[in-house]
């Protein structure tokens, strides 16, 4: 007669023990699977032009590109526009897994048509990831040979870092892209399809009676912004790809990871900002004065030539092109000192994004100190604000419990004041 016993044997209890270790493992990797991913932050600044790198921070780190996504989308449409493959008038056919997309979307059903002109407009301004899949579908036969072409198509024209999955941008683990290699891609489009490039300047698109913004705001804010693309998802942070142009001269600016909108805007005003200022004091503008015998002397000019080739070639110096700051906004702020450059403006950087508002016309400064043990420390110091600004920021961060000191700044001299 065989025994039963109530109590588990060792045996049951092992079992029991691996089920819920396994278990326990499984809603970890979950979690962390759905938590949010934190971007690294990214910028990058070129000469339309030439391509020169003007300024670079991250630039060749991988990050999620998300809407950026669709500059690609829309290259591969010029590319069938520029070949008579598709008019403007062709009609896009969707499918139902276009129509499944998530938000951001048009809203077009399964069986509908859209012409290209519409779909182009509608990732241009609304950003619409419906209407990318179609586009892909239409294209391709199917988004995932869509993606293997949009990966074929940036090798080819030098984005060597770059992995595209979909026609959108939304989130895929290997769908990935770097600040550098999005200038690459913004210059491709411009070079490539001047005529199609204009369309990146659409202030507003509607369709079937809705009527949607373009999310570039620089449009309207930024004097000389023609395009190109916003991005935004979780794992991303906000994204932005611009270009200007004034006086013939044109820049490209990329940002991976803004914290919001606002701060991304900002941040990219001041890059275009810098990309200006440094090609108004390129070495080229210099030779083409110094080779003119009526604007001074050429012995001088060249040596002016060499001097600034070394600033502007320097990543260093690159924040400090600017002329002397102006009467009544001679204060400014320290956020800190690091043993590193980067650490430095990277500091400087995240005090913008603090306060946009109150920082809006500041530049970051990057001031190295010699310490007597041989030790160089880079001080983070953001100029060009009034005393009343310099106050009201140094007050936002020490309550966000960040470090901050209150400077008065003689041009290249200053005058420590309060620390707070």
């Amino acid at each position: 007669m065989s025994s039963y016993s109530v109590f588990p044997t060792r045996r049951h209890c092992l079992r029991r023990l691996r089920r819920s270790l396994a278990a326990t493992f499984l809603a970890t990797l979950l979690t962390l699977a759905a938590s949010p991913v934190f971007a690294k932050y990214a910028s990058y600044v070129m000469d339309a032009e030439t391509g020169r790198v003007i300024h670079e921070i991250n630039a060749d780190t991988r990050n999620f590109p998300a809407s950026l996504t669709k500059m690609m989308t829309l290259y591969l449409v010029f590319e069938a526009l520029k070949s008579d493959l598709w008019t403007m008038e062709t009609e896009l056919r969707v499918s139902a897994r276009a129509e499944r997309q998530p938000s951001s979307k048009l809203g077009i059903r399964r069986g509908e048509t859209i012409t290209v002109k519409q779909a182009m407009l509608a990732l241009i301004t609304k950003s619409a990831n419906d209407v990318a899949t179609a586009i892909a579908e239409n294209l391709s036969g199917s988004e995932s040979a869509f993606a293997l072409k949009m990966t074929a198509k940036a090798r080819q024209i030098g984005m060597s870092r770059t992995t595209f999955r979909n026609a959108s941008g939304l989130p895929h683990r290997g769908q990935m892209s770097t600040a550098r290699d999005m200038g690459t891609l913004a210059r491709a489009l411009i070079r490539d399809f001047p005529s199609y490039y204009r369309y990146f300047s659409t202030d507003q698109f509607s369709y079937e009676g809705a009527t949607f913004n373009n999310h570039n705001k620089l449009l309207q804010t930024y004097d000389g912004v023609d395009g190109i693309k916003t991005g935004y998802i979780r794992a991303s942070g906000f994204n932005l790809v611009a270009s200007a142009s004034r006086s013939g001269q044109r820049v490209i600016g990329v940002v991976f990871g803004g914290n919001s909108p606002n701060s991304r805007n900002a941040l990219m005003t001041r890059l275009l900002n810098l990309g200006f200022k440094a090609l108004n004091n390129s070495p080229r503008a210099v030779f083409a004065a110094a080779e003119n015998p009526s604007k001074g002397n050429t012995k001088k000019a060249r040596a002016m030539i060499q001097t600034m080739a070394k600033t502007v070639s320097n990543p260093k110096n690159q924040t400090d092109l600017e002329a002397p700051v102006p009467e009544g906004r001679r204060w400014g702020i320290q956020v800190g000192a690091f043993s590193r450059y980067e650490q430095a403006y990277e500091a400087a950087r995240e005090a913008l994004e603090i306060a946009p508002k109150l920082l809006l016309e500041a530049v970051i400064k990057v001031v190295p100190l010699k310490k007597r043990n041989g030790r160089t420390l880079h001080r983070a110091r953001l100029k060009g604000l009034s005393k009343s600004q310099a106050s009201s920021v140094c007050a936002v961060i020490i309550k966000r419990k960040g470090q901050c000191m209150e400077i008065q700044m003689r041009d290249d001299y200053r005058v420590a004041s309060n620390t707070r």
